[in-house]
């Protein structure tokens, strides 16, 4: 059984996360608009896994990364995401 405070951990480090993400989808815009150095996409993908809340924000946010047939996988993870949250929240 999951304990209380390892639940309170485990939104402190998903919502951290998903700020990390939000932040890192808005730097790689910036950065397209500028034309600097980019975050490459495996990067990108790999962040959305573990932060897909803010990735998906990012995406909207920013209209980054939208129209790539891969970044389709970001709902996905985010559905993955919730289901693994209702496990935890309601089985354990």
């Amino acid at each position: 059984m999951i304990s209380m405070i390892s639940i309170f951990f485990l939104q402190v480090i998903l919502t951290l996360t998903n700020i990390v993400a939000v932040a890192v989808f808005g730097i790689d815009k910036l950065k397209s608009k500028k034309g600097g150095w980019r975050i490459s996409e495996l990067k990108l993908l790999l962040i959305a896994f573990f932060g897909p809340f803010g990735a998906y924000a990012g995406m909207l946010l920013f209209r980054h990364k939208t129209r790539k047939i891969k970044f389709l996988l970001v709902p996905f993870f985010l559905a993955i995401q919730v289901l693994i949250l209702i496990y935890f929240y309601f089985y354990n």
